[in-house]
């Protein structure tokens, strides 16, 4: 986590690097598994080394491009955007961080996400539907949580662990361009592969589906206790989840390639997000016991 004001989460910390061990454990396994399956060929070893580190590289170098691109943002200046400049520039200054690009996305969707291989290239962005719906403090809520992901490297931790799970992907798909010669035991390697890839792929999900809920409730935390007022960022979840639901399902669709980064999604069994419901009830205790300490 970079050096701010922001509070350190050591149930963060520790479930990242137990993910990122994990997901390198299920690498490991995969590469493994390569090998075997194409007869302890060192060839395919080797492609899928290369092709898992250039994977990582473009993800991780352009995830900034990606999102914004999959988002409709743009990057926007404080001539252009001179309120939205001056939330993003209290709030950095109050959390002692090195301030992001700032993006506009000109949907009605109201949602917010932030991005960046590291906290000095790194973006935050807003939507109209963002802006339209929300108070000034809610805003700053919500670019306070944006801002805790920055502070914690999120995109950077979320790229490595996602790499397992991309090659595994592949290789699923992989029986599509291989023959259908056996391995040494006399069992096709169309159907290894696939297996194999299924199995990795499902374990490497849902690791990455548990962190990244976690990691919204952390967020959720950092900027409750940044801006001091749990119940402000509440209050914009509940405008933002209200709103969600009445939007059209192609609005939703068209505003969904980054949905992952985003400040709210809705909830359901395979969802990045914890639900509404949890996000209010942690807001809630936090509530409680800023009222306590006072």
């Amino acid at each position: 986590m970079a050096r701010t004001r922001f509070p350190k989460d050591a149930g963060l910390s520790t479930r990242m690097g137990l993910t990122m061990f994990l997901n390198g454990l299920l690498y490991v396994v995969l590469i493994l598994a390569i090998w075997w399956i194409l007869g302890q060929s060192a060839g395919g070893v080797v492609i899928a080394i290369l092709l898992s580190a250039g994977l990582f590289w473009f993800q991780w170098y352009f995830s900034d491009s990606v999102a914004m691109r999959a988002m409709g943002a743009r990057v926007v200046t404080p001539e252009q955007a001179p309120e939205l400049h001056s939330l993003v520039d209290r709030l950095c200054q109050q959390a002692d961080m090195t301030k992001p690009r700032v993006a506009f996305a000109d949907t009605q969707v109201p949602n917010a996400f932030a991005t960046g291989r590291s906290p000095e290239h790194s973006v935050i962005a807003v939507t109209r539907g963002l802006l339209n719906e929300l108070e000034p403090k809610e805003v700053e809520a919500v670019l306070a949580h944006e801002l805790s992901h920055v502070a914690h490297r999120d995109v950077t931790v979320m790229t490595v662990a996602g790499v397992t799970g991309v090659v595994a992907s592949l290789m699923m798909r992989s029986f599509l361009f291989t023959s259908g010669n056996r391995n040494n035991n006399g069992v096709p390697i169309q159907l290894v592969l696939m297996l194999v890839g299924v199995v990795v792929y499902a374990l490497s999900f849902l690791l990455i589906r548990v962190l990244s809920r976690y990691r919204e409730l952390a967020a959720d935390r950092a900027a409750a206790l940044l801006t001091g007022s749990p119940s402000t960022l509440a209050s914009a979840l509940v405008k933002i989840s209200g709103q969600t639901q009445r939007m059209p399902q192609k609005d939703l669709r068209a505003a969904s390639g980054a949905a992952h980064l985003a400040f709210f999604n809705v909830g359901s069994l395979f969802s990045t997000h914890p639900s509404l419901e949890k996000r209010l009830a942690q807001l809630e205790r936090i509530s409680r016991q800023l009222s306590t300490d006072l």
